[in-house]
This record gives C-alpha cells, structure tokens and sequence, in this order.
C-alpha cells in the first residue's frame, strides 16, 4: 500500500520542514513520497518546530485575520449572504430556497471548522489515546439542523433566514440524507458520533463514502423499485483531502524468502492497486467546542482516470475502465451478494476501507514515534459487528511483514488494540467469505488467517485436549465445501472485549453462538453495553416542542447531556396544564405526520386515530409479516360488523416503511403485500376513517424525524431472541409513544425502566422458541382460526393476484413457520384488542406516555460512550481548550 511518487517536486510553504516517514507500510519495493501536510499531518513535535520557525510578522499577520465563529443573528447573515454571493454566485435576485440553504450550511460549516481545527491540533497536542469506530455504516441524517442545534445557533439562523425572506423549516428540508447507511447498525453509529464529541472524546469515525448510498426506494404499482440517490451533487459537509491518499492492493501472490539474519519474510506482490482517497465530515459536539472527524473513503484508480494511449489508438470505452472499476468499489452499500462477482465485490469494499483506515491509524501513530507496545496505548479500534473484521488480519500483516515484529509480539499488539460489537445472533447473519474467494483476493490475508487461526487450535487443544470435537465447533475455518472463513470467530478472537448491545442479547451470545469461546476464554471477555440513542437528534431536534415543554418544566435543557434528569418529569404527570401542553403536542405532529402521507401517498388519515407504527429494515425476523395478517384480521373483523359495532372502534392508521435488501426477495414480497392491503383497505366505503394502512416510501432518518414524535403505538414484534436491542423502540418512548413488542433485545430493559404497565407485551419467550421450531415439524400443528382466515383472504385474491404472495404464506404453512407467526398471531391480535380498549381512556393513555418518557433516562447514547469508554476502550475526555487566534 504506497503511494507512487510524483514527478513534480513539492515546495515547502515558508521555511516549514517536512516530516519523514520511518519504513514502508505498503507493498515492497513500492516507493512512497513524503506526506503532505494536512489537518492531521504534523504530530506535536512537528507542530512545535513549524510553530517555531515562523517569522514573527507573519505571525501576527495571521493572528490579525484569523477566523472567528459567528453568534449573533447580523454575524450569520453576513456569512450566508457572503457565500450565497461569491461561493454559489448568486445573488439578491434570483437567491431561491436551494441556494438560501447552500448559504445558510456553509456559514454553519466555516462556524464547525474554527472549532473541528482546535480539536484536532488540541488532540494532537495531547496526544492521548484515541478511538477510532469502525463501521459500514453511518446514518448521519441531514447535517444542518444538527449543526444548527448542536452550536446553539439556530435562533440567529432562523431570525437572520427570515430577514432574508426565508423560513428555516423549508431550508432545512433542502438538505439530502447522507446515504451512508441503511438500519439501526448505521445510525446507532452516528448516535455515537454524536456523543463521543458531546463528552469530549477523542475519536474518528472511518466509513465508506458511498457515491449511490444503499438506494433510493420507490414504490411502483405496489413493489419496490431500487433507483441511485444521487444524495452527493451538492454536499457542503464533506472536506475532500486529495493530498490523503493510500494504495490498497488486491490479488496478486505471495513470495517468502528468508532475509540474510535466517528470517522468513513474506512479501504480497503483484495484482491490482486501487486508489483510497480521504473525504472529512466535521462531527459537531452538543455545546462544546469538540469537534470530531468522520473520515470516508472514495475509490479511484491508482494509474489514473484516463488512459491517453487506448483512447487515441480507438479504445473509448477501455479507456476509462481502470476508473470505472476502482469506483464501482465505494459506489453502493451492500452490493447484492446474490451473485459471486457481488460476492467478490463486498470483500473487496471491506478490505478497501479496513486497509485505508489501519494505514492512517498507523501513520498518525508512527509520528509519536512511541515504541510498538505502546500502540494499544494509543489506538482503541471499535469494529462495529463484523465488518470491518478484516482490520485484524491487516495490522497483523503491518506489524509482521512491514514493521518486522515477530509474531507473538504482533498477536499481543493486535488483540489489545480491537474490541468487537456484535449485532446478531442469527447464525445466518454472520458473515462467511469462502476461502477460494479470499485465496484469490486477498492471498496473504488468509495465510495470516490461518496462522491466527493455527496458533489459537494449538491453544484450545493444550486446554481442553479431551474434548476433540471442540476444534471443528470453534475453528475460523469452517470446513465444508467449499471452506469457508467464519469472520465472527475471528472478530472474537483477535478482540480482547466482545459486547453485546442488550442484556439478553448479550446472554444470548455466550450461551448459542460464542458458548465454547466463553469456556475457552472465560465470561470476562464478554460484556455487554445496551444501546442508547442521542437526545439531541431523536427529542430536541425531532421533537422541540417536546423539548422545550420538558425544559420549561426542569429549568433549562440540561437534560440533553444528562438525560437521567428526565425522571423529575413524573412529578407533573397529574398536572392538568402540563397534560394538556403533551396531548397538544402529540396531535400536531400527528397533523404533520398526516400532511407528509397526503403529499406523498394521496392518503387522507385522521389524526385523532390511533397512529400504529412500524418503521424499520424489512426483515422476516422483525415480522411485518405479522403486522401485515393483522391489518388483514382488522379489516376483515370491520368488514363483518354491523354498523352499530362499528362506531365502538377505535379508529386506526397502520403505517409501514423500511427497505428491502435488493436480493431479498422474501422482504420485497412482504412490501408488495403492504401496498396491496392498502390499495384495497383505503378505498373501502364501509371501512372509511375506521383503518388505512400506509407504506412511507423511502424510509430514511429526515422521515423518521416526521414519523417517530406521532406515533401512538409502535411495533417492535422480532421473534423473541432474534433482535440484538433495536434503537427505534427508544426513539419512539422518548417522544411520547408506548410499545407493543416481544420479549426480545432492549423491550426487556425498557420494561424494566418504564415498568410493565407502560408497554403492551405478547408472544412466546426466547427460550421457548427452538422447542416451537421442532414442533412444526415434528408434531400435529393446528393454525389459529383467525389467521386460517387471513390467509384465506390472501389465497382468495382479494388483495390481488394470491400467486405474489403464495411464498410468503407458505413459508409459514408448509416450511416450518421459522419466525413463529402463527405461533404469535392470537397473542399479538388480543394485545391489539387491549390496546383499542386503553387507547379510549385517554386520561389513563397520556398518564402512561408521560411516565414512560420521565422513565427513558438510561437509554442515552452518552451513557454507551462512557461505559464503552470505561469498560472497553479505556479513554478518558480530553477537555476543549480556549486557543488563542492564529496559528
């Protein structure tokens, strides 16, 4: 991995020396220049040189202009018009809402710069260990509103937008969700983001910058239809760093020799060299100064885009295929793997990323110039779920092949250094990368595999040398045709911590899939930190409000850095004035949450319904398969009333949204059924206003903002001891809306916050669920009458042709039923009914909403940090320092 030399000779600004870089870290005999500087370029000693060998004039010259932040609303309004004028060339007359935007972010991105430069060089300076989070996925939602809010300086914005002619809520909505994630893995990341800055940490997030995102979703006659979301045409966040730059190989071969001191050394040669180039998002801090880095990763071809020479011999479309090839790499998230290229094009974004990110921890670590033991000192790396598990392998490889350190120090190095988040227990769910697959890509990778994983066998067998069988149960390598490598195990192995992200989750994994690790091991590998979600984003920015009612009521907004606070809350839950303001509340984002489904689907819902919510990735196992026979159950129960039963109900709107993988065909199916439902149900005369049933199209964080503050009842139904925790159930409670759920991930820990009579619980337990499994196979299964009856309506076509939806309901009739529906469907169905009859007494319903939310205080992302920070990483806060202007 090195970069090739430049012909041009760099000049050094002033009189500035250029720091060297000791040894390769790359492939040998591939020379690397000397680094550029950059924001994070110098290490203290360097810093302190260059500081010192400027010219006192030019120092003050530049302290003199140094960049202040804006705080007052006049400030902004220079700043904005300023770059709406010279940066977007526009001006007074044809300044529209888009170019108001671009303004209004870049003035907030200047503001984010003074500080995220303070940061960095403060951190620099200290030089204390850092952490670095490791994840595919980072669903930061839109930036601006965050910035605004997180730098107290959304008054000024929003006063100074209205002097202009402008009103903040549509400049706001401008702004395209960063497409660089999908599910809750991704925005519980940024969750984190967002509290390691607010509590000072030092860390940097590394991600992938994707060109296309996931995908925009689109619902064409009822099916998903995945287009590109072309989310980058104008992106003022992000910081391009041409001057960071690494080579990642592929393929190639691997050649050892031994070295004249009787040494084998391995050499990779060979192969395809693709080109990592740094992109840099500034993570802001909730009134703090701190300002992080999110540093994203673009591919592009090492030899360049454009080939001269088969161009002008003729050769136009071979001419750009090097570029094309190299971008199709950071180009979409999850590629479908259906295929073996996809295959081969998921392993070899993993690697891209893991190898660009250990090779930039490595760098900034090499300019301490600190002894190799002392990098677990310096470096904590998070891997968030499997992912990014090829990062093991590759320090290994730096360490041994680059470094030059023996094998066992390496090893001690490496274990010290990483800690394992694991998201799943679906045996299914853990990645596996066939060992052909990692032979052709990534030869020395899996030699390393294999070594780590030869030396820990040898371990297993000197302690447990009766229990022979153990070896194949806990082996990397997994041996059936073709091998495979099993990423989890070697995640855990090359960890010295591995968390959980719910307490049942995390009891969960040492008793199924990790169980012999924990007899190898022992429990103290293994913790567990529940997730949590950030106040700032999921109540103060989606629900202000909310937030500033909760404020009025504890004396300022405190409460979003120390959410325990919220408990004071349950002092006002018989006061009437305080009741009236959250009823108040709930129904205008219930309004608001009406208005986007009219505009967006042509759906009229009544907002005095019962708003019955399910959002989140479409998967079998968070069964909106189940919700879906529910809504049909509902409906066909109207359909059979008299119209006196009728006006006994409790009207309802059942909306749905989340994206399918493109490959998943049983999930696609599920949202096929959804929008078949609605068409019929919404259109109904004798149901009417009694049930609608909505699909929110294109599920992404700025929706989740409109949908999550208007939920009455929100679904979290996954078969229990399926779901690692989930954040949404948080989101929802948090904001004033309670749950019917399933004893799985972190329902349990909210049960046991907001107490039981606060949350709405059905079906069987987690541990009842493989005996039930058995059961459909092996003895005499009697389905409820209620669903017989759904999956009749289905069958009988009255939702639309039943041959689409024939799979869905056979997997349940014929193929075992593996997410236990039927099993869950009368439990599920009586605790709806339960619900109607709680939801008709609304003083008892608000009572319950507000002591839940007073109740949600442990469920912070801040509280996370720190115990990750405690437990795992073992970092402290580094605290912002006032620097004075200038250099």
């Amino acid at each position: 991995m090195a970069t090739t030399t430049s012909t041009r000779e760099r000049k050094p600004s002033t009189s500035a020396p250029i720091s060297d870089l000791q040894g390769p870290i790359g492939p040998a005999g591939v020379t690397r220049p000397k680094h550029k500087r950059t924001v994070t370029g110098y290490g203290p000693g360097d810093i302190k040189s260059v500081e010192a060998s400027i010219p006192e004039p030019q120092r003050a010259a530049w302290q003199k202009f140094s960049a202040e932040p804006f705080n007052t609303k006049e400030q902004f309004e220079q700043e904005a018009v300023r770059h709406i004028e010279t940066t977007l060339a526009r001006s007074l007359y044809n300044c529209d809402e888009g170019a108001a935007y671009g303004g209004t972010a870049l003035a907030f991105r200047d503001r984010m710069v003074i500080d995220w430069n303070r940061t960095q060089q403060n951190q620099t300076f200290a030089d204390q260990k850092r952490v670095y989070y490791l994840s595919l996925e980072f669903l930061m939602g839109r930036a601006l509103d965050n910035a605004m809010l997180n730098v107290q300086q959304k008054d000024s914005a929003k006063a100074g937008l209205a002097d202009l002619g402008f009103r903040m809520e549509d400049i706001i909505n401008q702004e395209r969700d960063a497409a660089l994630g999908n599910g809750g893995l991704g925005r519980l990341a940024a969750c984190f983001l967002d509290s390691l800055a607010s509590l000072n940490y030092p860390a940097w997030g590394y991600g992938l910058r994707y060109r296309y995102g996931i995908f925009k979703q689109e619902i064409i006659d009822g099916y998903q239809v995945e287009i590109p979301d072309y989310w980058l045409d104008f992106n003022p966040w992000e910081f391009p760093r041409h001057d960071v730059t690494v080579d990642i190989q592929f393929f190639g071969n691997v050649r050892k020799y031994v070295d004249d001191s009787g040494k084998q050394v391995s050499v990779w040669e060979n192969g395809e060299i693709v080109q990592a180039v740094a992109y840099d998002v500034p993570i802001p801090g909730y009134a703090t100064p701190t300002t992080n880095n999110l540093r994203l990763w673009s591919s592009k071809a090492a030899s360049g885009e454009f080939d001269f020479q088969k161009f002008n011999s003729g050769e136009y479309e071979s001419s750009v295929a090097d570029q094309q090839r190299a971008e199709t790499i950071s180009a979409v998230l999850y590629p479908n793997d259906n295929l073996e290229r996809g295959k081969e094009l998921r392993l070899k974004q993993q690697y891209f990323w893991c190898a660009a990110s250990l090779f930039d921890i490595v760098r900034r670590f090499k300019k301490s110039k600190k002894a190799w033991k002392e990098f677990p000192n310096a470096v904590a790396i998070q891997l968030n779920d499997t992912h990014p598990t090829l990062a093991i392998p590759e320090l290994q490889r730096i360490l041994i092949d680059q470094e030059g350190l023996e094998w066992d120090e390496a090893w001690s190095i490496v274990q010290k250094t990483f800690g394992y988040t694991n998201h799943t227990v679906l045996p299914e769910a853990l990645e596996k990368w066939s060992v052909p697959l990692f032979q052709h890509l990534l030869p020395r990778h899996l030699q390393i595999i294999y070594d780590i994983n030869l030396h820990f066998l040898q371990y297993v067998e000197r302690n447990f040398p009766k229990d022979r069988e153990m070896l194949g149960r806990v082996s990397i390598i997994e041996e059936s045709q073709p091998k495979m490598v099993r990423m989890a195990y070697l995640a855990l192995i090359g960890s010295h911590k591995v968390n959980g992200v719910a307490e049942l989750h995390s009891d969960l994994i040492k008793t199924t899939i990790f169980k012999d690790f924990v007899k190898i091991y022992g429990p103290d590998k293994f913790t567990n930190v529940t997730n949590g979600i950030t106040p700032r984003r999921w109540l103060h920015q989606a629900n202000p409000r909310l937030s500033e009612l909760i404020a009025s009521k504890l004396g300022g907004y405190d409460f979003l850095k120390d959410l325990t606070l919220l408990h004071k809350l349950e002092n006002y839950v018989d006061d009437k004035a305080f009741r009236k303001e959250f009823q108040e509340i709930k129904f205008a984002n219930k309004v608001r949450l009406a208005k986007h489904i009219k505009d967006t689907n042509g759906v009229s819902v009544n907002p005095a319904a019962l708003f019955d919510i399910q959002v989140k990735r479409i998967h079998e196992y968070k069964r909106q398969q189940l919700n879906i026979f529910g809504v049909i159950h509902r409906y066909l129960t109207i359909k059979s009333m008299s119209p006196e039963e009728r006006k006994k109900l409790a009207p309802r709107v059942s909306i749905f949204g989340g994206k399918a993988a493109p490959g998943y065909w049983m999930a696609k199916t599920i949202i096929h059924l959804v929008n078949a439902v609605g068409a019929v149900v919404n259109n109904d005369k004798d149901v009417g206003d009694l049930l609608k049933c909505v699909f929110v199209e294109d599920y992404n964080v700025s929706k989740a903002e409109i949908i999550v503050p208007a939920s009455d009842i929100s679904e979290h139904i996954s078969t229990a001891g399926t779901e690692a925790s989930g954040t949404s159930n948080m989101k929802f409670v948090l904001n004033g809306g309670l749950i019917i759920g399933t004893c799985d991930g972190a329902n349990i820990e909210i049960t046991r916050e907001i107490g039981e009579e606060n949350i709405f619980l059905f079906g069987n337990l987690s541990e009842d669920v493989e005996d039930l499994r058995h059961a459909h196979f092996y003895s005499k299964f009697e389905f409820d009458p209620q669903l017989q009856r759904v999956f009749d309506a289905i069958k009988e076509g009255r939702f639309g042709d039943a041959g689409q939806f024939s799979a869905l309901v056979n997997g349940i009739v014929e193929h075992g039923d593996y997410y236990l529906v039927s099993d869950d469907f009368k439990s599920y169905i009586d605790t709806h009914t339960l619900i109607d009859e709680a939801y008709k007494d609304q003083e008892s319903w608000v009572s319950k909403c507000i002591t839940s939310v007073a109740r949600m205080g442990f469920f912070s992302s801040d509280r996370c940090i720190d115990e990750y920070a405690e437990m795992i990483w073992n970092v402290e806060p580094l605290s912002p320092t006032k620097k004075a202007k200038g250099v």
